[in-house]
C-alpha cells in the first residue's frame, strides 16, 4: 500500500510539474501572451469615427490621407460595440475612449506609458484627442442652446467632465449663473466617445430645468458634424479636430475636453505592454499572430 501511495504521490508531482511548465510564458517587450494565442482579432470603429481618425493618424496608421487599417479588421459602430467585441473574445485588440474604459476590458500601456490623465497631461502617454462641441454660425442657436454651452464650460461643468475621468480645457472657468424659467429642446448628434459625457452633462443640467428636453444621438463624429451643418440638430460632437472644409461651411467649435484614446485587449490576455509600432503592425495586418507579439 506505501508503494501505491508513494507512486500516486509521484504521479502527482509530476503533473503539477509539467502543468506549470505548459503555463510558463516568457514575457518579452509587449508582455505575456498567456490566454491569448493563434489569429488576431483587430476591432476597429466605422470610417468617419472621430476615435478612429485620431487613432490611426496617431499610431502611423493613417499615411497622406490613406488609412491602411487591415480589411480583416472587425467594423464596430460605436464605443460599446467595441469593448463587448473584445470582452468576449480573448484573441481581440480594439481602442476606445480612456475615459470609457471599465473593468470589462483592460488597456495596455502604450512605450511603457500607462493610459491615465496625469500621463496625458505630462506629456508621456502619447495617444489622446479633442472632445468638440460643433454650432452652425449660419444657423441661429436658440438660447437655451448656448446657454447648454455657457454650463458645460463652466466650472460646474467642467468639474464633471473632469470627475467622469476626462481631462478640462477650460482655464479658470467662470461659476454658472442659474437662470429663471428655461424650458424646450436641445438636440445633440456625433461621437459616440463623446456622448457619454455629454449625457452626464445634460444630466445635471436638466436636474436644474425640469422642462428642458436633451436629445442626445450617437450617430458618430462625421455624422455629427453633417448634421449641424445641415441644421439637423443644435449642436455636434466630434471627438477630432474639425476639418477645414467643415469650418468653410460655417462650424464653430468649441474644445470641453481632452480624452485618451486607451487599446485594450481582453481580461484573459496577459499583455500588458505594446510598442507603438507593435500596435501599428497589428492594425495594418503586418502582425497577424499573439506569438509574433510575444517574440518580437
Amino acid at each position: 500500500m506505501k508503494k501505491v501511495i508513494g507512486l500516486i504521490l509521484v504521479f502527482v508531482l509530476a503533473f503539477t510539474a509539467f502543468v506549470g511548465c505548459g503555463n510558463d510564458s516568457t514575457e518579452g517587450e509587449g508582455g505575456e501572451t498567456e490566454g491569448a494565442s493563434g489569429a488576431i482579432t483587430v476591432v476597429t470603429r466605422e470610417e468617419g469615427s472621430g476615435t478612429r481618425d485620431g487613432f490611426t493618424e496617431l499610431m502611423g496608421i493613417k499615411v497622406d490621407d490613406v488609412d491602411n487599417t487591415t480589411q480583416t479588421a472587425e467594423v464596430s459602430s460605436s464605443t460599446s460595440v467595441v469593448m463587448t467585441t473584445v470582452a468576449g473574445n480573448v484573441n481581440a485588440i480594439g481602442y476606445i475612449s480612456l475615459g470609457s474604459l471599465n473593468d470589462t476590458i483592460k488597456a495596455v500601456s502604450v512605450d511603457g506609458v500607462e493610459a491615465n490623465v496625469d500621463n496625458i497631461l505630462s506629456g508621456e502617454y502619447p495617444i489622446y484627442r479633442p472632445f468638440n462641441i460643433v454650432t452652425n454660425s449660419n444657423n441661429d442657436l436658440s438660447a437655451l442652446a448656448q446657454d447648454f454651452i455657457t454650463f458645460i464650460m463652466s466650472k460646474q461643468g467642467q468639474d464633471i467632465i473632469t470627475e467622469e475621468g476626462y481631462i478640462s480645457e477650460a482655464e479658470s472657468p467662470a461659476e454658472y449663473t442659474q437662470q429663471e424659467g428655461l424650458s424646450g429642446k436641445i438636440v445633440c448628434a456625433g461621437s459616440t466617445s463623446v456622448s457619454p459625457v455629454m449625457e452626464v452633462l445634460a444630466d445635471a443640467y436638466k436636474e436644474m430645468y425640469p422642462d428642458v428636453e436633451i436629445e442626445i444621438q450617437q450617430t458618430g463624429s462625421g455624422a455629427g458634424i453633417t448634421s449641424t451643418i445641415e441644421g439637423a440638430c443644435d449642436i455636434g460632437m466630434a471627438s477630432r479636430a474639425v476639418k477645414d472644409e467643415e469650418l468653410a461651411e460655417g462650424l464653430e467649435p468649441t474644445q470641453i475636453a481632452l480624452d485618451g484614446i486607451a487599446v485594450v485587449v481582453n481580461n484573459d490576455n496577459s499583455v500588458k505592454n505594446l510598442t507603438s509600432e507593435q500596435i501599428k503592425a497589428i492594425f495594418t495586418g503586418e502582425t497577424t499572430d499573439w506569438a509574433d507579439v510575444a517574440a518580437e
